[in-house]
């Protein structure tokens, strides 16, 4: 018995031993090299990469404080003491920010896949459906941001219609919503095309209506091939949601501009602007991970 388990036990030692999983074989010797090139390659261009981001870093940072309108520029637009003062209102509005991107997000992908939906279904009777979808696409996807939040903003409170809200932030989150929703509906349709026709062939053989095709089978591969792109579209998001200043909302652009306009100094911008940048660095990293991620997995099998 105990002979049996060390048997059994053998290969598992032996894959962890040499970096396989268990119940594979073992990696070749020339595999084996080649990890161990790749791992040294990898070693050496980080250390490259440090050492020149370091030279321009320096480089950069002489060039910039030894020029003649340094010390105005870093008054005007680098002031700790403007800074200290408008970052606790700036703040304040960052969090009106977070709410619009957290529901508008939330908003744009169910919207932008019903849309992408509709412009994938087949048949003459759903013409008008894919028509009406192709429409809204190709209007808020070539209007600008800044004038579909103008039109929203401003154009439906003036038609004084009972129910329709005042509000900014409600006013702004709709218009984000139109424009982002057009650019993902094309992300999830790409997404549903680059399905292979034979997923929805093997599962109308096995009895699936075409709706549980498209549930079960579909939407689960395209929205994992295209989740890369979503959290791109995401990462802008985070920057535009800073347009609803032009509402009147008070986010944090409107309320750097407050600050700017008491002390004529320009550095409540920059603090907002910095915010931004680590609000969307997360999102950025992540969106990375997951493209990495995915080539990892389309690049598992290849491996000797």
């Amino acid at each position: 018995m105990a002979l049996r388990r060390r048997r059994r036990a053998g290969p598992q030692l032996t894959a962890s031993l040499t970096g396989g999983a268990p119940g594979l074989p073992a990696p070749s010797q020339l595999e084996l090299d080649r990890r161990a090139f790749r791992t040294r390659r990898s070693r050496r261009s980080t250390g490259v990469a440090l050492l020149s981001t370091l030279v321009f870093a320096v480089v950069a940072y002489l060039v910039v404080t030894r020029s003649p309108g340094w010390p105005r520029v870093q008054t005007t637009f680098f002031s700790l003491s403007a800074a200290r003062d408008a970052f606790p209102d700036i703040l304040r509005g960052l969090w009106l920010n977070v709410q619009v991107l957290v529901i508008g997000g939330l908003l744009v992908l169910v919207l932008g896949l019903g849309i992408a939906v509709l412009r994938t279904l087949r048949g003459p009777a759903f013409a008008p459906l894919r028509l009406l979808a192709t429409g809204y696409v190709d209007l808020f996807r070539g209007m600008p941001l800044i004038i579909t939040l103008y039109l929203v903003g401003f154009g439906l409170p003036a038609l004084r219609l009972q129910g329709v809200p005042n509000s900014p932030f409600v006013l702004g989150t709709l218009a984000i919503v139109l424009t982002y929703s057009a650019y993902v509906a094309e992300v999830f349709r790409a997404g549903i095309e680059s399905v292979h026709p034979s997923q929805r062939a093997a599962a109308r053989s096995l009895g699936l209506t075409h709706r549980q095709t498209t549930r079960i089978v579909v939407l689960p591969q395209a929205v994992r091939n295209v989740t890369p792109a979503l959290l791109n579209d995401f990462v802008a998001l985070q920057k535009d949601v800073g347009l609803i200043s032009v509402l009147g909302a008070v986010d944090a652009v409107r309320a750097a501009q407050i600050q700017v306009g008491q002390t004529f100094n320009f550095t409540p911008y920059v603090v907002a602007g910095l915010l931004f940048v680590l609000l969307a660095v997360p999102s950025a990293r992540i969106a990375d991970g997951v493209a990495a991620r995915a080539r990892r997995r389309q690049q598992t099998g290849s491996v000797l």
